[in-house]
């Protein structure tokens, strides 16, 4: 609730300092010259703090980029895969060094703007020239942390990133084997010295999954009654299920009555 207390002055004047405080929320406070001003402020900030539209501008002048970077980093990551933690923390970096010294207030579109075209002019791992879908995925690690910090942290009461436009991407090309082409693959897979090549490469060809999905997977995750496998290590990291097609379910099935136990 809202406490209105009255004070003087050196030069003898009244003022009026307002102070909200609500349960889970942080204090806010004003001073004002007339006591009306001061009752209309601690009434309007009351309800909006209740209704989730209160903002204080002074809490995105007191954190950084690299604060809030760090913050996701070490309370957020941990919790994910750890493939995406690695990607998701390359990709931070390079926002750390671009603009991680700016306050949340200082990180304009036109910041992030000028950070993405340099992005987007640099050399990617390998000396290779930086695709746009790689640009896109780092803008897009960045505004998740701008959500975070807007909506769980109330750092800030908006994100730039709204008004920050994704590069282009060329249209993918789909490509699909051939009946011959898939036969060739099989034949060899089963020439190979790997004898767990084959099963793996009709598992991915009976299922689409990718090749990190598979390799993670555990016997556990195997359901022979139900035809299907249950995906831990996700790119997106959410669990799903895709069923097996009858080769590859005997292959499993083979596999699995000889399994170490």
């Amino acid at each position: 609730m809202a406490s209105i207390e009255e004070r003087r002055t050196n030069d003898g004047k009244t003022r009026y300092r307002v102070l909200v405080r609500l349960k889970g929320y942080p204090s806010q406070s004003a001073t004002f010259e007339r006591l009306t001003d001061a009752r209309k402020w601690a009434s309007k900030t009351e309800t909006d703090i209740r209704e989730g539209r209160y903002f204080n501008y002074s809490e995105a002048k007191r954190h950084t980029v690299d604060e809030m970077i760090d913050r996701y980093l070490r309370e957020v990551l941990p919790g994910k895969n750890p493939e995406f933690q690695a990607t998701r923390t390359y990709q931070l970096n390079f926002w750390k060094e671009q603009i991680g010294s700016y306050t949340l207030a200082e990180a304009t579109p036109a910041v992030i703007a000028e950070a993405r075209d340099n992005l987007a002019n640099t050399l990617a791992r390998g000396d290779r020239k930086r695709s746009p879908a790689s640009v896109n995925r780092h803008l897009a690690a960045l505004s998740s942390l701008f959500t975070l910090a807007m909506k769980e942290w109330m750092w800030i009461d908006d994100t730039p990133m709204r008004k920050i436009s994704m590069v282009t991407e060329p249209r993918g090309r789909v490509r699909f084997l051939s009946d011959a082409e898939r036969k060739s693959l099989l034949e060899a897979c089963q020439d190979s010295g790997n004898p767990l090549l084959y099963p793996l490469v009709v598992t991915a060809l009976s299922t689409g999954a990718r090749q990190g999905e598979l390799l993670g997977i555990r016997w556990k995750d195997v359901d022979f009654h139900m035809g299907l496998i249950r995906l831990e290590n996700t790119k997106n990291n959410e669990r799903r299920a895709v069923p097996l097609t009858s080769h590859a379910l005997e292959l499993l099935k083979e596999m699995a009555s000889v399994r170490r136990i």
